[in-house]
C-alpha cells in the first residue's frame, strides 16, 4: 500500500464503483431477506426458533472470523482477484441457499455467503478511499450509505411478497442473475488500484482473531436464545472471545508487521468515528430487530404487511445517505452528527411509549425520523474518522471499522432481545393471570418499550460524543495524482 499500482488519472472510477454498489446491494438484501422468511423456514423445514436463528449467527460469526483478517487480504492480492473471489462465493452461495433441500445445506450456503460479503465489504471501502481524495469522499461514501441501507430496507418487503406468493427458495433466486451480471461486469470494468505487497502471514494472529472477535460474535448472539444469558455456552464462549481478544491485542503490539494495525487507535478522530459507528449500528440492529417483532406479533401484521411499514424509512435513509455525504464534504461531521443523534434519541424516546393503540402512519413517521437521524451520524462519522488517518493503515482502519460493525451487531441484537425477554417476564409476574392473552400483549409491549429506552440511552452516549468531534484537515502525500 505504499504505493500506487495504476496512475490514478487513468482509472476509470464508474464502471468499478457500479461493480461494488451492485455486488454490495444484492449481498446485504439476500442477509436482511432471510430474517423475515425465518418464521415461515421454521414451518417449512420444522426447525425451533433458536435453531432458525443460527442462520443469523452462523452469517455473523462467519463475518466477525474474516472481516479482522481482510487488511492483509487487501495487501496479497490485487482488487481483480479479491472483487472475483468474492462475487465467486455470494454466487456459490446463493446458488446452495436456492437449491436448498433442507436445513443443514442451507446453513452452509450462508456460511460461504457470508465469506463473499466479509471479502466485499472491506475492498468497497479500501477502494473508496483509495480512489477519492478527502475532500470528495463524503458522496462517495454517501453512494455506499445509499446501497447499505437501501438494500435491507426493500429486502423485507421483497421477501415477504415472495413468500406469500411463491416460496422462500425465490429470496435466492432473485439474487443470483444480479449477482452474476455484477461479476461479468467486475471481470470487464474493474482494475487493479493498489500495489500488492505480500506482508508476512502470522498465523498465530489469525487464530487468536478468530477466537477472540468469533467468541465475541458467537457469545453475545446465542445470548439472543430461549436460555438468553442462563447459558453456559454463551459465558464460555465471551470468556474465550475476550481473552482471545486480550492476546490478540498484545499479539499486534508487539510485531514488526502485525495482522491488524493497531496503531490507527493513535488517531483521535479516528477512535471518535469508530465509536459513533459503534453506537449506530447497536441503534439500528436493536431497532430493525424489535420493531417488526412487534409489528408482526404485537400487531398482528404479516410479513408483507411489516415490510411495507418499515419500507419508507428505509428508503428515506438510503435516499438521505449521498446527499449526507455531500453536505460532509462542505460542512464537515459536527453540524451533522450532533442533530443527527439528537433526532434520533427524540425518534427512540417516541418509540418507548408505543401501544396497540399506535397507528401505521405514527409508526412509519417515527421509524422515517429515526432513520434520517441515522443517515445525518453513520457515513460522516465513519469517513471523518478514516480521512484522519495516513494511507498505509487504509487496509486496517476498514478492517478494524467493519470488524467492529458486525460485533456492534451482535451485542445490540443480543441486548435488545435481554431487555424485551426480562421486561415481558417482570411485567407477567406483578399480574394476576399472566396466560390471559390480553396481559401477554400488555407484558410484550412492556419488553418492546424497554428495549426503545435502551436504544434511546445509546443515542444519548453517542450525542454526547458528538461533542468531541472536529473536521479532518489532513492532506496525505499520495504517489498517485490523487488531488
Amino acid at each position: 500500500m505504499q504505493a500506487q499500482a495504476v496512475n490514478l488519472k487513468k482509472v476509470r472510477k464508474m464502471p468499478i464503483l457500479i461493480s461494488l454498489l451492485l455486488s454490495g446491494f444484492i449481498g446485504m438484501f439476500s442477509e436482511t431477506a432471510l430474517n423475515v422468511a425465518l418464521s415461515d423456514l421454521m414451518k417449512v423445514l420444522n426447525i425451533t426458533p433458536s435453531t432458525a436463528q443460527w442462520l443469523t449467527t452462523v452469517y455473523l460469526l462467519t463475518l466477525g472470523i474474516l472481516v479482522p483478517i481482510s487488511g492483509l487480504l487487501i495487501q496479497r492480492f490485487t482488487t481483480r482477484q479479491l472483487f472475483i473471489a468474492s462475487l465467486s462465493f455470494s454466487i456459490i452461495g446463493t446458488f446452495i441457499a436456492a437449491m436448498a433441500p433442507s436445513f443443514g445445506f442451507l446453513l452452509v450456503a450462508r456460511v460461504v455467503q457470508a465469506m463473499g460479503t466479509a471479502l466485499l465489504l472491506p475492498l468497497m471501502f479500501n477502494t473508496i478511499l483509495v480512489l477519492f481524495p478527502p475532500e470528495k469522499r463524503g458522496a462517495a461514501m454517501g453512494m455506499i450509505g445509499l446501497v447499505i441501507m437501501v438494500a435491507p430496507a426493500t429486502g423485507p418487503t421483497i421477501a415477504g411478497l415472495l413468500i406469500e406468493n411463491l416460496s422462500w427458495h425465490w429470496i435466492f433466486w432473485l439474487s443470483l442473475p444480479f449477482l452474476v451480471i455484477a461479476l461479468i461486469f467486475g471481470i470487464l470494468f474493474m482494475q487493479n488500484i493498489t500495489k500488492v505487497t505480500k506482508p508476512a502471514i502470522d498465523w498465530f494472529s489469525i487464530v487468536l482473531s478468530s477466537i477472540g472477535f468469533g467468541g465475541v460474535v458467537y457469545g453475545f448472539s446465542s445470548a439472543g436464545e430461549a436460555d438468553g444469558w442462563n447459558s453456559v455456552k454463551v459465558w464460555i464462549a465471551l470468556v474465550l472471545g475476550v481473552a482471545g481478544l486480550a492476546l490478540f491485542v498484545w499479539r499486534q503490539l508487539t510485531m514488526k508487521q502485525p495482522l491488524m494495525d493497531l496503531r490507527a487507535f493513535k488517531y483521535p478522530m479516528f477512535v471518535v468515528g469508530l465509536l459513533m459507528v459503534f453506537i449506530c449500528m447497536m441503534v439500528i440492529l436493536s431497532s430493525m430487530l424489535i420493531l417488526p417483532l412487534y409489528l408482526q406479533n404485537g400487531q398482528g401484521y404479516s410479513a408483507f404487511k411489516a415490510g411495507l411499514v418499515l419500507l419508507p424509512g428505509g428508503l428515506v435513509n438510503g435516499l438521505m445517505s449521498p446527499l449526507m455525504g455531500r453536505l460532509f464534504d462542505k460542512f464537515g461531521p459536527k453540524w451533522l452528527v450532533i442533530p443527527g443523534l439528537a433526532l434520533t434519541a427524540a425518534a427512540l424516546w417516541m418509540f418507548s411509549d408505543i401501544n396497540a393503540a399506535s397507528t401505521v402512519a405514527f409508526i412509519i413517521v417515527l421509524h422515517s425520523l429515526l432513520m434520517i437521524g441515522i443517515s445525518m451520524v453513520f457515513m460522516p462519522a465513519q469517513t471523518n474518522g478514516i480521512n484522519q488517518l495516513p494511507q498505509e493503515l487504509y487496509p486496517h482502519g476498514t478492517a478494524i471499522m467493519n470488524t467492529l460493525q458486525q460485533v456492534a451487531g451482535a451485542i445490540g441484537t443480543a441486548l435488545a432481545v435481554s431487555i424485551l425477554t426480562s421486561g415481558t417476564k417482570s411485567y407477567l409476574s406483578g399480574v394476576k393471570n399472566p396466560q390471559d392473552p390480553v396481559q401477554a400483549l400488555a407484558g410484550f409491549t412492556h419488553g418492546v418499550q424497554n428495549a426503545f429506552i435502551f436504544a434511546m440511552a445509546l443515542a444519548i452516549a453517542g450525542f454526547v460524543l458528538g461533542f468531541f468531534l472536529k473536521r479532518v484537515s489532513i492532506r496525505h502525500p499520495q504517489s498517485g495524482p490523487m488531488h
